[in-house]
Protein backbone atom coordinates (compact mmCIF):
# COMPACT_ATOMS: atom_id res chain seq x y z
CA UNK A 1 0.00 0.00 0.00
CA UNK A 2 1.38 3.44 -0.96
CA UNK A 3 1.09 6.36 1.48
CA UNK A 4 0.87 9.98 0.34
CA UNK A 5 3.07 12.55 2.00
CA UNK A 6 0.48 13.60 4.61
CA UNK A 7 -0.19 10.01 5.62
CA UNK A 8 3.54 9.30 5.92
CA UNK A 9 4.10 12.35 8.13
CA UNK A 10 1.17 11.33 10.34
CA UNK A 11 2.44 7.76 10.67
CA UNK A 12 5.94 8.91 11.63
CA UNK A 13 4.51 11.34 14.17
CA UNK A 14 2.45 8.56 15.73
CA UNK A 15 5.48 6.29 15.94
CA UNK A 16 7.50 9.08 17.52
CA UNK A 17 4.87 9.50 20.21
CA UNK A 18 5.05 5.84 21.23
CA UNK A 19 7.09 5.10 24.37
CA UNK A 20 10.60 3.98 23.56
CA UNK A 21 11.91 0.75 25.06
CA UNK A 22 14.90 1.12 27.34
CA UNK A 23 18.09 -0.86 26.72
CA UNK A 24 17.12 -3.26 29.49
CA UNK A 25 13.62 -3.68 28.03
CA UNK A 26 15.03 -4.41 24.58
CA UNK A 27 17.20 -7.16 26.02
CA UNK A 28 15.87 -10.51 27.08
CA UNK A 29 14.54 -10.37 30.61
CA UNK A 30 17.14 -11.84 32.95
CA UNK A 31 15.51 -10.99 36.27
CA UNK A 32 14.64 -12.69 38.53
CA UNK A 33 17.94 -14.52 38.30
CA UNK A 34 18.36 -18.07 37.10
CA UNK A 35 20.39 -19.32 40.07
CA UNK A 36 20.75 -22.68 41.79
CA UNK A 37 21.21 -20.79 45.06
CA UNK A 38 23.89 -20.08 47.64
CA UNK A 39 27.30 -21.48 46.74
CA UNK A 40 29.81 -20.03 49.17
CA UNK A 41 30.26 -17.63 52.05
CA UNK A 42 33.09 -15.29 52.91
CA UNK A 43 34.38 -14.90 56.47
CA UNK A 44 36.61 -11.92 57.26
CA UNK A 45 38.83 -12.28 60.34
CA UNK A 46 41.90 -10.85 62.01
CA UNK A 47 43.81 -14.15 62.13
CA UNK A 48 43.09 -16.34 59.11
CA UNK A 49 45.19 -19.28 60.30
CA UNK A 50 43.47 -19.38 63.69
CA UNK A 51 40.02 -19.37 62.06
CA UNK A 52 41.03 -21.95 59.47
CA UNK A 53 42.28 -24.28 62.20
CA UNK A 54 38.92 -23.97 63.97
CA UNK A 55 36.90 -24.97 60.90
CA UNK A 56 39.30 -27.71 59.83
CA UNK A 57 39.24 -29.09 63.39
CA UNK A 58 35.46 -29.18 63.29
CA UNK A 59 34.74 -30.23 59.69
CA UNK A 60 35.93 -33.43 58.06
CA UNK A 61 37.12 -31.98 54.76
CA UNK A 62 40.08 -30.67 52.77
CA UNK A 63 41.68 -27.24 52.56
CA UNK A 64 42.88 -25.08 49.67
CA UNK A 65 44.63 -21.72 49.67
CA UNK A 66 45.85 -18.95 47.39
CA UNK A 67 48.09 -15.91 47.90
CA UNK A 68 45.99 -12.78 48.45
CA UNK A 69 47.10 -9.23 49.30
CA UNK A 70 50.37 -10.29 50.86
CA UNK A 71 48.93 -13.21 52.81
CA UNK A 72 46.92 -16.38 52.26
CA UNK A 73 43.22 -16.79 51.62
CA UNK A 74 41.94 -20.19 52.73
CA UNK A 75 39.08 -22.25 51.29
CA UNK A 76 37.41 -24.86 53.49
CA UNK A 77 35.68 -27.19 51.03
CA UNK A 78 32.11 -28.30 51.68
CA UNK A 79 32.47 -31.57 49.82
CA UNK A 80 34.90 -33.52 47.63
CA UNK A 81 36.55 -31.49 44.88
CA UNK A 82 35.38 -32.79 41.47
CA UNK A 83 37.33 -32.40 38.25
CA UNK A 84 35.38 -29.29 37.23
CA UNK A 85 36.11 -27.71 40.66
CA UNK A 86 32.41 -27.05 41.26
CA UNK A 87 32.12 -27.30 45.04
CA UNK A 88 30.72 -25.20 47.85
CA UNK A 89 33.24 -23.62 50.20
CA UNK A 90 33.85 -21.28 53.06
CA UNK A 91 36.39 -18.59 52.14
CA UNK A 92 38.47 -17.16 54.99
CA UNK A 93 40.22 -13.86 54.37
CA UNK A 94 42.11 -11.23 56.36
CA UNK A 95 40.12 -8.30 57.75
CA UNK A 96 43.11 -5.94 57.81
CA UNK A 97 41.87 -4.12 60.90
CA UNK A 98 38.13 -4.26 60.15
CA UNK A 99 37.24 -6.75 62.87
CA UNK A 100 35.62 -10.18 62.46
CA UNK A 101 32.45 -10.56 60.41
CA UNK A 102 30.70 -12.54 57.68
CA UNK A 103 31.73 -10.71 54.53
CA UNK A 104 29.48 -11.77 51.66
CA UNK A 105 27.27 -14.53 50.35
CA UNK A 106 27.42 -15.73 46.75
CA UNK A 107 24.62 -17.00 44.52
CA UNK A 108 25.94 -18.27 41.21
CA UNK A 109 24.03 -17.30 38.07
CA UNK A 110 23.38 -19.31 34.90
CA UNK A 111 25.01 -17.69 31.84
CA UNK A 112 26.54 -15.01 34.05
CA UNK A 113 29.39 -14.24 31.64
CA UNK A 114 26.95 -13.68 28.76
CA UNK A 115 24.26 -11.88 30.75
CA UNK A 116 26.12 -9.90 33.42
CA UNK A 117 25.80 -6.60 31.55
CA UNK A 118 22.08 -7.12 30.98
CA UNK A 119 21.55 -8.22 34.58
CA UNK A 120 23.21 -5.11 35.98
CA UNK A 121 21.31 -2.90 33.50
CA UNK A 122 17.98 -4.37 34.57
CA UNK A 123 18.93 -4.15 38.25
CA UNK A 124 19.79 -0.48 37.76
CA UNK A 125 16.44 0.16 36.06
CA UNK A 126 14.28 -1.75 38.52
CA UNK A 127 16.03 -0.48 41.64
CA UNK A 128 15.57 3.09 40.40
CA UNK A 129 11.88 2.42 39.76
CA UNK A 130 11.52 0.99 43.28
CA UNK A 131 13.05 4.10 44.83
CA UNK A 132 16.38 2.56 45.85
CA UNK A 133 18.42 5.24 44.10
CA UNK A 134 21.18 4.70 41.59
CA UNK A 135 22.70 1.22 41.49
CA UNK A 136 26.47 1.61 40.96
CA UNK A 137 27.08 -1.91 39.66
CA UNK A 138 29.91 -4.19 40.69
CA UNK A 139 32.46 -2.80 43.12
CA UNK A 140 34.83 -5.74 43.47
CA UNK A 141 36.02 -9.08 42.13
CA UNK A 142 33.40 -10.83 40.02
CA UNK A 143 29.93 -9.45 40.53
CA UNK A 144 30.32 -8.03 44.03
CA UNK A 145 27.95 -5.25 45.08
CA UNK A 146 26.08 -4.01 48.16
CA UNK A 147 22.38 -4.08 48.95
CA UNK A 148 20.79 -0.86 50.33
CA UNK A 149 21.92 -1.79 53.86
CA UNK A 150 25.51 -2.30 52.73
CA UNK A 151 25.32 -6.10 52.91
CA UNK A 152 27.72 -7.56 50.36
CA UNK A 153 26.51 -9.95 47.63
CA UNK A 154 28.48 -11.73 44.92
CA UNK A 155 27.40 -13.23 41.61
CA UNK A 156 29.63 -15.77 39.86
CA UNK A 157 29.04 -18.10 36.91
CA UNK A 158 27.03 -21.24 37.62
CA UNK A 159 28.29 -23.63 38.73
CA UNK A 160 30.48 -21.71 41.13
CA UNK A 161 33.94 -23.26 40.94
CA UNK A 162 36.82 -23.11 43.38
CA UNK A 163 39.14 -20.41 42.05
CA UNK A 164 41.80 -21.78 39.73
CA UNK A 165 44.57 -20.11 41.74
CA UNK A 166 43.71 -22.10 44.88
CA UNK A 167 45.84 -25.17 45.54
CA UNK A 168 45.80 -27.80 48.32
CA UNK A 169 47.14 -26.46 51.60
CA UNK A 170 49.00 -28.35 54.31
CA UNK A 171 48.28 -25.78 57.03
CA UNK A 172 46.00 -28.34 58.66
CA UNK A 173 45.90 -32.09 57.90
CA UNK A 174 42.88 -33.01 55.79
CA UNK A 175 39.89 -35.07 56.98
CA UNK A 176 40.64 -34.72 60.71
CA UNK A 177 37.38 -33.06 61.80
CA UNK A 178 34.28 -34.73 63.24
CA UNK A 179 31.50 -33.45 60.98
CA UNK A 180 31.19 -34.02 57.23
CA UNK A 181 29.92 -30.92 55.39
CA UNK A 182 27.74 -31.16 52.27
CA UNK A 183 26.92 -27.61 51.14
CA UNK A 184 25.83 -24.15 52.22
CA UNK A 185 22.42 -24.32 53.88
CA UNK A 186 21.49 -20.70 54.56
CA UNK A 187 22.47 -17.10 55.14
CA UNK A 188 20.51 -14.88 57.54
CA UNK A 189 20.46 -11.19 56.65
CA UNK A 190 19.52 -8.70 59.34
CA UNK A 191 18.02 -5.72 57.46
CA UNK A 192 16.90 -2.25 58.49
CA UNK A 193 13.50 -2.34 56.76
CA UNK A 194 11.95 -5.72 55.99
CA UNK A 195 9.35 -4.44 53.50
CA UNK A 196 11.96 -2.59 51.46
CA UNK A 197 14.40 -5.50 51.66
CA UNK A 198 11.70 -7.84 50.37
CA UNK A 199 11.15 -5.63 47.31
CA UNK A 200 14.88 -5.57 46.70
CA UNK A 201 15.45 -9.31 46.97
CA UNK A 202 12.30 -10.16 45.01
CA UNK A 203 13.86 -8.25 42.11
CA UNK A 204 16.87 -10.57 42.29
CA UNK A 205 15.34 -13.91 43.26
CA UNK A 206 11.60 -13.76 42.60
CA UNK A 207 8.86 -14.53 45.06
CA UNK A 208 9.84 -15.65 48.54
CA UNK A 209 8.64 -19.02 49.87
CA UNK A 210 7.02 -17.35 52.85
CA UNK A 211 7.12 -14.12 54.84
CA UNK A 212 5.49 -12.52 57.86
CA UNK A 213 5.88 -9.35 59.89
CA UNK A 214 9.17 -10.56 61.35
CA UNK A 215 11.04 -12.18 58.47
CA UNK A 216 11.08 -13.94 55.11
CA UNK A 217 12.62 -16.94 53.41
CA UNK A 218 13.76 -17.33 49.79
CA UNK A 219 14.28 -20.97 48.78
CA UNK A 220 16.58 -22.11 45.97
CA UNK A 221 16.85 -25.18 43.75
CA UNK A 222 19.94 -26.55 45.48
CA UNK A 223 18.15 -26.59 48.84
CA UNK A 224 19.79 -23.46 50.22
CA UNK A 225 17.84 -20.58 51.75
CA UNK A 226 18.23 -16.82 52.08
CA UNK A 227 16.60 -15.56 55.27
CA UNK A 228 15.65 -11.95 56.02
CA UNK A 229 15.04 -10.62 59.50
CA UNK A 230 14.35 -7.03 60.49
CA UNK A 231 16.90 -5.72 62.98
CA UNK A 232 15.07 -4.98 66.22
CA UNK A 233 16.19 -1.86 68.00
CA UNK A 234 18.25 -2.76 71.04
CA UNK A 235 20.61 -0.03 72.19
CA UNK A 236 24.01 -0.66 70.67
CA UNK A 237 22.90 -3.84 68.88
CA UNK A 238 20.75 -2.72 65.95
CA UNK A 239 23.32 -3.69 63.35
CA UNK A 240 22.44 -4.69 59.77
CA UNK A 241 24.65 -7.55 58.64
CA UNK A 242 24.92 -11.14 57.54
CA UNK A 243 24.08 -12.28 61.04
CA UNK A 244 24.49 -16.04 60.66
CA UNK A 245 25.12 -18.74 58.08
CA UNK A 246 24.21 -22.40 58.01
CA UNK A 247 26.06 -25.44 56.72
CA UNK A 248 24.24 -28.62 55.71
CA UNK A 249 26.14 -31.56 57.20
CA UNK A 250 25.76 -35.30 57.54
CA UNK A 251 24.34 -36.65 60.83
CA UNK A 252 26.95 -36.41 63.59
CA UNK A 253 27.65 -37.22 67.21
CA UNK A 254 26.27 -34.14 68.92
CA UNK A 255 27.95 -34.73 72.28
CA UNK A 256 31.34 -35.15 70.62
CA UNK A 257 30.74 -32.08 68.47
CA UNK A 258 29.83 -29.98 71.52
CA UNK A 259 33.06 -31.04 73.23
CA UNK A 260 35.11 -30.35 70.10
CA UNK A 261 33.60 -26.88 69.59
CA UNK A 262 34.57 -25.88 73.14
CA UNK A 263 38.05 -27.40 72.79
CA UNK A 264 38.63 -25.49 69.53
CA UNK A 265 37.60 -22.18 71.09
CA UNK A 266 33.98 -21.90 69.96
CA UNK A 267 30.76 -21.86 71.95
CA UNK A 268 27.53 -23.85 71.51
CA UNK A 269 24.46 -21.59 71.72
CA UNK A 270 21.62 -24.08 71.23
CA UNK A 271 20.72 -27.47 69.78
CA UNK A 272 17.18 -28.44 68.81
CA UNK A 273 18.18 -31.84 67.43
CA UNK A 274 18.27 -30.59 63.85
CA UNK A 275 20.36 -27.41 63.94
CA UNK A 276 23.28 -26.98 66.31
CA UNK A 277 23.89 -23.25 66.63
CA UNK A 278 27.31 -22.00 67.69
CA UNK A 279 29.76 -19.16 67.65
CA UNK A 280 33.10 -19.83 66.04
CA UNK A 281 36.45 -18.82 67.48
CA UNK A 282 35.92 -15.24 66.24
CA UNK A 283 32.35 -14.84 67.49
CA UNK A 284 30.73 -15.33 64.08
CA UNK A 285 27.48 -17.31 64.35
CA UNK A 286 26.63 -20.41 62.33
CA UNK A 287 24.41 -23.45 62.34
CA UNK A 288 25.25 -27.06 61.55
CA UNK A 289 22.06 -28.45 59.99
CA UNK A 290 21.53 -32.20 59.59
CA UNK A 291 18.61 -34.51 58.79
Amino acid sequence: MNLDRRQLVGTLAMLGAMPQLSLAQQQQRVLPLDTPGLDHLDVIVADVEKTTRFYMGLLRTTLHAQPFQGGQRYFVLLGPLPQNRAVGYLAIGASRGRGNYIGHFCTSVANWRQNSEAIFAQMKEQFHAEGFGEFPGSTGFGGIFNDPDGIEIQFLPSPDTLVTAAVPSDLVPAMQGLITPERVDSALLRVSDLKKALRYYRTLYGKERHSNAHGAEFAFRNGSRLLLEEASYVYGQGKVQIARFGLRVKPFDRAAATEAIARLGGKVLSDDGKALRLKDVDGNELELVSG
